[in-house]
């Protein structure tokens, strides 16, 4: 059983400014930091670029945009399996 979208908005709204990796249902691998959430998606500040998690700007749902410096990815909420918060791998 998933957890809805819905659940998931208020998870990533509570873990603003988090670290965070999540795990789509089909089982691509996103850590970043919670920049901004909507009702359709989460968006990640991608701090490193570990290969594998996530790309460059350019991921699985389309090209990140930015909120200043770096690169922003958007996760849509319904494709979340899991979200946890992380260490900061990249210090």
């Amino acid at each position: 059983c998933h957890m809805s979208a819905q659940y998931y908005y208020q998870v990533c709204s509570r873990y603003k400014g988090r670290n965070v990796r999540i795990v789509t249902r089909d089982g691509k691998v996103y850590e970043g930091i919670i920049e901004h959430v909507d009702q359709q998606k989460v968006y990640l500040r991608q701090m490193g670029g570990r290969p594998g998690l996530g790309g460059y700007g350019y991921g699985f749902w389309g090209p990140g945009f930015g909120y200043g410096r770096g690169l922003l990815l958007g996760v849509g909420l319904g494709a979340i399996g899991t979200l946890a918060l992380a260490p900061l791998f990249w210090i």
